[in-house]
C-alpha cells in the first residue's frame, strides 16, 4: 500500500462522524431520531424574564400586548395583571396610549399577584411595574423558577429623573431588557425621559397627556413639575 494511500485513510479516520451528530440534533425531545435510537432526558421547563422599559409614550404597553397576543395566538396559557392604582383606561384591560388593549386583572400588591398565577400558567404580563412594591422583583423571579415566561413592562425613571424602584431591581435579574424610546416633543429628538407639565411633588401621579409629554435629555427640566 502507498504511503499516500496511508495518509488518506487515516485522515479519514480522524474526522468525526458527522451522520451521528445529524442524528442526535434531529432527534424529536423525549423520543428517537428516524436516523436512529436516541436516549434524549426530558429537561424540565426553564423560565425567564422579559423587562420593557423606557419613558412615557415611548410604546411600552403596546410592546407588551403585542407579545402576549403572540402568546394567545400559540395557544399559550397566558395570565395578565396591573397594579390597582392604575385605573386610567379602566380597571379590566391593559391600554396603551395608542389604545391598543388587553384583557387584564387588578392586583393590589406583588403578593397578591402571585397568588392569583394559576399553576399552568405559561405566561405572566404585568403592566406599569413601576406602581407595585419592592416585593415584585422576588415575585418574578419566583415565577420564572417555576418555568414562566414573565414580561413586565414599566418606567425606568420618574419624573425627576431618578430610578423608579422597583424597575431598576428588575432590569439587573431579567435574561432580557428591551429599552423603549419616545419623541421628544419640544425638539423631536429620541426622548427618554417623562416631563411632568403639573406642579406636584408626589412621585406617584397617576396621569397622561396633559399631565406628562416625553422629553429627551436636553429638553427634560426636573424643575417643572415641582
Amino acid at each position: 500500500m502507498s504511503s499516500a494511500s496511508t495518509r488518506r485513510r487515516a485522515s479519514i479516520s480522524r474526522e468525526p462522524d458527522r451522520r451521528d451528530v445529524r442524528s442526535e440534533t434531529n432527534a424529536p425531545e423525549g423520543g428517537t431520531s428516524e436516523r436512529g435510537p436516541i436516549d434524549v432526558r426530558q429537561q424540565p421547563a426553564t423560565g425567564w424574564i422579559e423587562v420593557i422599559t423606557g419613558s412615557m409614550f415611548s410604546g411600552k404597553s403596546e410592546e407588551l400586548i403585542r407579545r402576549l397576543r403572540r402568546a394567545q395566538i400559540a395557544r399559550q396559557r397566558v395570565q395578565i395583571f396591573k397594579p390597582r392604582i392604575d385605573n386610567r383606561y379602566g380597571d379590566d384591560h391593559i391600554t396603551s396610549h395608542s389604545e391598543m388593549r388587553i384583557a387584564s386583572r387588578n392586583s393590589a400588591s406583588s403578593r397578591e399577584l402571585l397568588n392569583d398565577v394559576n399553576a399552568d400558567t405559561d405566561v405572566v404580563g404585568i403592566d406599569e411595574g413601576q406602581f407595585f412594591d419592592a416585593e415584585l422583583p422576588a415575585v418574578c423571579s419566583a415565577l420564572a423558577d417555576q418555568g414562566k415566561r414573565v414580561i413586565v413592562a414599566g418606567l425606568d425613571q420618574d419624573y425627576l429623573g431618578k430610578p423608579f424602584e422597583p424597575m431598576p431591581q428588575l432590569l439587573a435579574i431579567a435574561e432580557y431588557i428591551t429599552k423603549t424610546l419616545a419623541i421628544c416633543m419640544v425638539c423631536g429628538a429620541p426622548a427618554n425621559h417623562t416631563q411632568r407639565l403639573v406642579a406636584s411633588s408626589e412621585r406617584v401621579l397617576v396621569g397622561a397627556q396633559g399631565t406628562y409629554e416625553a422629553r429627551c435629555r436636553r429638553c427634560f427640566d426636573p424643575t417643572l413639575g415641582q
